[in-house]
C-alpha cells in the first residue's frame, strides 16, 4: 500500500512538471473532456434529482411538524452543494471514467504499446496521463455545478407536491437563496477539484502498473475504483475538517 501511494505521488509530480505540454495535447484533452462529461451527464441528472428529492422527502415531514417547513430549502441546498454533489459526482466519475482510464492504459501496458511509445520517443506521461488528468479536473467541477442545480430542483419539486410537506417553490428557493452563499458552492467545487486530481492519478497509476496479462487489467480496474472511492471519502473528511478549523 505504501509503495502504491508513493507511485501515485511520484506520478502526480511527474505530470505536474509537464504542464507546458498542455497546448500540444489540447485535442486529446478535449476528446477526454467530451468522453468523461458526455458519459456521465445523464446519470448525474438522475442521481442528483432524486438525491435532492429524497432529502426533502426524509426531512420535510419532520420539519413541517415542528413548524420549520420554511427551512427545507436551506437544508437541501447546503447538504447538496457542500457534501452530496461533490462526493456523489466524484464516485460516479471514478466508476465510469476512472475505470475506463485504468482499463485503457492497462491494456496498452500489457500489450506493450507504452513501450512502443517510448521507442518512438513519445513520453507516455505527457501523451496518456496529462490529458486525462486535466480533462477530469475540468469536467468534474462542471458536473458538480450541474448536480447542485439539479438536486435543488429535485428537492423543490418534492417539497411542493408532497402532501405531507407542501412547501411552495417561492418559500423553498427564498430559504435556499437566503442561507446558501457563493462560499458554500466554492466549498463543493474545491472538494471536486481535489477529488478529480486523486481519481486521475490513482487510475492512471494503476493502469501504468498493470502486470500479469489480461487478467491483470481487471485487477487494476478494480483497485483503481476502490482506491479512488477511499481517497474521495478521506479527502472529503480532511477538507471539511480544514474548513471547519478556519471558520
Amino acid at each position: 500500500m505504501i509503495q502504491q501511494i508513493g507511485d501515485i505521488v511520484k506520478l502526480g509530480a511527474q505530470t505536474i512538471v509537464r504542464w507546458r505540454s498542455i497546448w500540444r495535447q489540447r485535442k486529446k484533452i478535449i476528446e477526454q473532456m467530451y468522453e468523461i462529461g458526455n458519459a456521465s451527464l445523464l446519470m448525474a441528472c438522475i442521481l442528483s434529482f432524486f438525491i435532492g428529492g429524497v432529502l426533502a422527502l426524509q426531512s420535510g415531514p419532520a420539519l413541517v411538524d415542528r413548524g420549520l417547513g420554511s427551512i427545507i430549502g436551506q437544508l437541501v441546498g447546503l447538504a447538496i452543494c457542500k457534501e452530496l454533489a461533490p462526493v456523489m459526482m466524484a464516485i460516479l466519475v471514478a466508476g465510469r471514467a476512472g475505470s475506463a482510464m485504468a482499463a485503457e492504459i492497462g491494456s496498452m501496458k500489457v500489450y506493450q504499446e507504452i513501450d512502443a511509445l517510448r521507442t518512438m520517443n513519445i513520453d507516455p506521461i505527457t501523451y496518456l496521463v496529462l490529458p486525462r488528468l486535466l480533462a477530469i479536473t475540468v469536467v468534474l467541477p462542471l458536473l458538480v455545478i450541474y448536480s447542485i442545480l439539479t438536486g435543488w430542483l429535485g428537492g423543490s419539486v418534492i417539497a411542493a407536491f408532497n402532501l405531507e410537506i407542501e412547501v411552495p417553490f417561492n418559500v423553498y428557493f427564498l430559504s435556499l437563496k437566503s442561507n446558501v452563499d457563493i462560499f458554500d458552492i466554492l466549498n463543493g467545487l474545491l472538494k471536486s477539484c481535489s477529488f478529480a486530481f486523486a481519481i486521475g492519478m490513482i487510475c492512471c497509476s494503476q493502469g501504468l502498473n498493470t502486470t500479469r496479462g489480461p487478467r491483470g487489467i481487471g485487477r487494476s480496474v478494480t483497485r483503481a475504483v476502490v482506491f479512488s472511492i477511499v481517497a474521495i471519502l478521506v479527502l472529503d473528511y480532511l477538507i471539511t475538517r480544514l474548513f471547519l478549523y478556519f471558520n
